[in-house]
């Protein structure tokens, strides 16, 4: 990577928190090539040949040796792994370390998805996520990832920050990646480095107190607040941590840590109390700059429980009544606690564990997806969405053709496919046994149901 220069008030900066001897570790650090780093999906079976290396802090993050050409590896199309930055995996460490209860989570600025598909991992089918994006381009991403991930418990809306007003008190945990000014990124993308600014520092910390004064108050009592930037100065890290002990009643949460992980924690004296935060430098370790801290809600704080519905009313979407959505489980092979919804006439399923929470949140937010879409129903027929496909929920209806990793390309790329002794009708298309999409051999020919917007165009 060409060494490009560092802004002489960030150095400055840089030298004031690091010391002189230590400020020359990490210019030269910023200036060595990234390592690549995945997450497995711990819900889909996947194991990969490439050499790798694990990262200390996650069970499911990896380093690898070089990095592959991901676009035209059929398994990221599947979601059997998510390519994302090492230092942000830390994020499952204190999901783990914390035993944060599982609930309802909010990732509150979520695109493109790394953070969001963790969370989703954590909860399993014990909890449901609220992926929000304020960017309709990024949100449409951040619904890709989410779908490709396939846990089904997640909503991704579209809505700024306060557009959460009404609900107050209402998440287990909220986490906020805060817009910041990328000090972090300055090794994998130099141009960072010419736009940094001490006034767009300023300006980031001011739009970071705008969000985390909507967010303090969505947790609710006994909750978790998660803040994090990739960036290094005190003013968007330290400073958020006073500025929010200052607007609302937050308890320290202190994370373990292992020494050789070369994480630095750091203190902050706020309210009478000692608050951590932890941060990553790339010249100590293998990952981005990175930093991060954990609040808990006091216990008495608001908790805001939703309440029952007697005629939930949507503009857009019906509810299907518990008869009817049992009754679909069992046809459809799921496991019974599916509750229905739908939209333009195509089902979607959530669990029904969470059914009361997801219509509190569809009165307020603008909804671009949630649970798992199957599909549309014709009399005793069902019409499968790529949605399913791509979900963890069983295909038990419809067989299954396992395709070589040249085919599982083509059909990436949506071109027609040449397979023989097909059975007639809905077919899964699988590679290495991960679902990728559907296609249907009519007899005479073989449409590819794979979305036109997701094909690969390299």
């Amino acid at each position: 990577m060409p060494e490009t220069n560092l802004p002489k008030d960030f150095e400055s900066q840089m030298l004031e928190l690091l010391g002189q001897a230590e400020f020359e570790q990490f210019k030269e650090a910023i200036n060595k090539p990234s390592r690549t780093s995945i997450r497995l999906n711990s819900a889909k079976t996947f194991s990969t040949s490439w050499p790798k290396s694990p990262i200390p802090w996650t069970r499911n993050g990896f380093f690898l040796d070089e990095r592959p050409s991901f676009t035209l590896d059929p398994a990221i199309h599947a979601g059997a792994y998510y390519v994302q930055e090492a230092s942000s995996m830390f994020i499952e460490h204190i999901l783990n370390s914390v035993e944060i209860p599982k609930g309802i989570y909010l990732d509150l600025a979520a695109a493109p998805g790394g953070k969001s598909t963790l969370l989703s991992s954590y909860l399993g089918d014990e909890g449901m996520l609220v992926a929000n994006e304020v960017i309709q381009s990024r949100a449409q991403i951040l619904k890709e990832n989410i779908i490709k991930w396939g846990l089904g418990n997640s909503i991704v809306t579209n809505n700024d920050p306060e557009h959460f007003d009404p609900l107050e008190g209402f998440f287990d945990l909220v986490l906020v990646d805060a817009p910041c000014s990328g000090e972090g990124m300055f090794r994998k993308d130099p141009q960072a480095r010419e736009e940094w600014s001490i006034d767009n520092v300023q300006l980031c910390s001011a739009r970071q107190k705008r969000i985390m004064d909507q967010a303090g108050a969505l947790v609710k009592a006994d909750g978790y607040l998660v803040y994090s930037t990739c960036t290094f100065n005190e003013q968007e890290n330290e400073d958020m941590i006073r500025f929010m002990t200052e607007e609302f009643s937050y308890e320290p949460v202190r994370i373990s840590l292992d020494a050789d992980w070369n994480i630095k924690e750091t203190e902050v004296e706020a309210e009478g109390k000692t608050y951590y935060g932890y941060r990553f430098f790339p010249h100590l370790v293998e990952g981005e700059g990175f930093f991060i801290t954990v609040l808990k809600r006091s216990e008495e704080a608001y908790i805001q429980e939703p309440k029952r519905i007697k005629d939930f009313k949507h503009p857009f979407l019906k509810e299907v009544f518990n008869r009817e959505s049992s009754d679909l489980d069992e046809e459809l092979g799921f496991d019974g606690i599916g509750k229905y919804y739908t939209l333009n006439d195509s089902y979607f399923r959530i669990s029904k564990d969470w059914n009361l929470h997801f219509q509190k949140i569809s009165h307020h937010l603008s909804l671009k997806y949630f649970g798992v879409e199957i599909g549309k129903k014709q009399k005793n027929d069902w019409i499968p969405n790529h949605e399913w496909a791509l979900s963890i929920l069983p295909k038990k209806d419809f067989p299954s053709h396992e395709l070589t990793e040249a085919e599982s390309i083509e059909f990436l790329r949506k071109n027609d496919l040449e397979l023989p002794d097909l059975p007639l009708g809905w077919v899964l298309i699988t590679y290495r046994n991960l679902p990728l999409g559907w296609i249907k051999n009519l007899g005479n020919r073989v449409n590819n149901y794979y979305p036109k917007e997701w094909r690969i165009r390299m």
